[in-house]
């Protein structure tokens, strides 16, 4: 059983984190798109079906199962858990910051640069090598 849900969490992390890099790319073209044109309207629908359909829902599975995982395990007190799920936290907030990203653009109201979507691309790479270095190094 244990087995089970450890491969639960890692399939619903590996999902996760595929959305997680391909939205901010997606709101990179999204800046080039002139508002109520085929490219912006196509991007809209893309965004938004990637969020409902995969993103979010991997996300609340990466949550649960990882809980479970710890549950499991008894983690909770160990740093190295400690500092992993500080950064589960800061890519669940750098989710609900595509959330409201991905509002402004249904809502033709963006105000940010490719640049800036270039960067936050990058956050959710640094955050899943920090989570996984923490896990099978086990640092502290």
């Amino acid at each position: 059983m244990d087995l089970w849900v450890k491969a639960a969490h890692v399939i619903s992390i590996i999902a996760w984190m595929a959305a997680m890099l391909y939205l901010p790319r997606l709101f990179v073209y999204h800046c080039t798109a002139t508002p109520g044109g085929e490219l912006d309207e196509r991007l809209k629908v893309m965004e938004r079906r990637l969020m409902k359909a995969i993103m979010t829902p991997a996300m609340l599975a990466s949550w649960g199962f990882g809980l479970w995982v710890a549950a499991l395990y008894g983690v909770w007190g160990e740093m190295w858990f400690v500092a992993k799920l500080a950064c589960v936290i800061a890519m669940t907030a750098q989710h609900f910051a595509c959330v409201s990203w991905l509002k402004a653009f249904a809502e033709d109201r963006n105000e940010r640069s490719e640049r800036f979507f270039r960067i936050m691309n990058e956050v959710p790479t640094l955050l899943m090598i920090a989570a996984v270095v923490l896990v099978i190094v086990k640092p502290f």
